[in-house]
């Protein structure tokens, strides 16, 4: 890859990083975007935006969590009928 696909990547996973911190709620779609963003992330680890790469990171870390634990909840929820 060269500079400005890893910049790219950088980039893209910084905002669905962001994306991913909105859409927890509704895990069906926040789970792929927060994998894809943290994927994105790890790509833009070694380009020049390093710094939004980190961030895109931390931000889909913190969606990945925020969308098990709403699944988890669901499923608890579902499974005893308090839904």
């Amino acid at each position: 890859m060269d500079d400005s696909t890893k910049n790219g990547a950088a980039t893209t996973g910084l905002v669905l990083g962001i994306i991913s911190l909105i859409v927890w709620i509704i895990p069906i779609i926040g789970a792929p975007i927060s994998i894809i963003g943290l994927v994105k992330s790890v790509k833009g680890q070694k380009s020049e935006k390093k710094g939004q790469a980190t961030a895109g990171l931390v931000m889909s870390i913190l969606g990945t969590v925020g969308t098990i634990v709403n699944a988890a909840i669901g499923a608890y929820k579902g499974a005893n009928g308090l839904i």
